[in-house]
């Protein structure tokens, strides 16, 4: 059994007051869900104060991005072991990163690497573009990305990895991809990482969804057999959004608990 998790992604949004209401209200909202992990990943400089809000509380803590070196001359950059202080995850290669700031493959998989060798869990993002969607290469997208993320690290290392499937053409635009679609492809990265680091891994590893996810339509999805749980935008800025998402999320991790302890009887 893959343990489901709801990450938030607040990107560019909420300063210092708002992201401690906003933890505040989640932190609350989620005390009674304890099948799933729960996780935030506010701006950088609210990092520290909602570290504190969330002392003691189900909910983990997560940053943006990160620099691959531990330290230097790398101005406005934050390090891994900078981050190790205050959190316990890092999203890493989130398409607005590649496509707005030139993130290459190559810096994506410096960035795992150092994560986990700074002890931090890396959401690693991989998806396809409208076009690259419409010209029908959305699984050779999907195989360079995750396999070039992957590179280098040892089975146990990819285990840890998360990896989520963000189609860009669904991130913020309303359009969010069917449940099978969504399951189908999910099982295209699945695939990548047996052939990559092997069947144990690939059964062993994370991978979530994420594209216009609201409590509307997450139910279908999350019901989806390969799917693990969502990298959530920006229903993760409204805390009620952000809950009945989590509800959801473990009502999910409930059944199949439930239909996998069957099988096994």
């Amino acid at each position: 059994m893959r343990r489901f998790v709801i990450a938030g992604n607040w990107k560019m949004n909420k300063v210092l007051a708002q992201a401690n209401a906003l933890a505040q209200d989640v932190s609350a909202g989620v005390t009674a869900l304890g099948e799933i992990d729960i996780v935030v990943c506010p701006p950088f400089v609210a990092l520290a104060a909602v570290q504190a809000v969330l002392a003691d509380s189900a909910v983990a803590l997560g940053a943006q991005n990160m620099h691959w070196e531990a330290e230097g001359a790398y101005t406005g950059e934050v390090s891994p072991q900078m981050l190790r202080q205050l959190c316990s995850h890092v999203i890493i290669g989130h398409s607005e990163r590649r496509g707005h700031f030139g993130e290459t493959d190559e810096a994506v998989n410096r960035k795992v690497i150092a994560a986990i060798a700074h002890g931090l869990t890396p959401i690693v993002c991989v998806g396809e573009t409208d076009a690259e969607n419409r010209a029908g290469k959305t699984r050779d997208v999907i195989d360079r990305q995750t396999a070039r993320a992957l590179a280098g690290l040892p089975p146990q290392q990819a285990a840890a990895v998360i990896l989520a499937y963000e189609p860009v053409w669904a991130i913020g635009t309303g359009r969010s991809a069917a449940p099978a679609q969504a399951n189908a492809t999910i099982g295209a990265v699945r695939d990548v990482i047996r052939r990559e680091c092997g069947g144990a891994t690939a059964t062993a590893t994370r991978i979530l969804y994420g594209g216009s996810i609201n409590p509307s339509v997450w139910p279908e999805t999350i019901a989806q057999s390969e799917v693990d749980g969502g990298l959530v935008g920006g229903a993760s800025l409204v805390a009620a959004d952000f809950v009945a998402l989590a509800e959801q999320t473990q009502e999910a991790a409930t059944a199949d608990s439930g239909d996998s302890a069957q099988v096994a009887g």
